[in-house]
């Protein structure tokens, strides 16, 4: 009956377009978090993406670990921060085109390191937007936020 219930919402979101193309977009750096996060951050603010809240999600989440017990960090996950960041000529554009879609902002990053290698995580703007009048300019500035990324990746390659 499980089985059945979790085919019947991939099917749906598959149908309603949800499940394609993937609303998540990563990259990974092949580098430790230290190293990563100063290079990923650097970009972004040459990109003109201002970084503007750095959570430490694992150092957060370290002092459950007691309290959790079997159930703490059970992928052994290394490091998890993120980056919350913003561009203002995005932002207006964005709740110029629909004020709704202020949801995006900030946008964030998270990433991950896992075997000593840092994962880039980044929830896709047109994911959210889709089917509202921002749709196109939240694909502009996901673009944006990808190639900065990118570059970022490359830069420690």
């Amino acid at each position: 009956m499980k089985r059945l219930a979790v085919l019947m919402i991939m099917l749906s979101l598959a149908a309603t377009g949800l499940a394609s193309p993937p609303a998540l977009l990563s990259w990974d750096t092949g580098k430790d978090l230290e190293t990563s996060y100063k290079v990923i951050y650097d970009t972004l603010e040459e990109n003109r993406f201002f970084v503007v809240f750095e959570p430490d999600i694992q150092a957060n989440l370290e002092g459950f670990a007691e309290r959790w017990g079997d159930d703490y960090n059970r992928n052994r996950l290394e490091g998890i921060r993120a980056m919350v960041f913003c561009n203002g000529w995005y932002a207006n554009a964005v709740s110029n085109a629909d004020p709704d879609m202020m949801a995006l902002c900030p946008l964030h990053i998270t990433l991950i390191q896992q075997d000593g290698s840092t994962r880039i995580l980044f929830v896709r703007p047109t994911a959210v937007a889709r089917g509202s009048k921002a749709e196109a300019i939240a694909a502009e500035l996901e673009q944006a936020v990808a190639d900065a990324l990118q570059q970022a990746v490359e830069a420690l390659r």
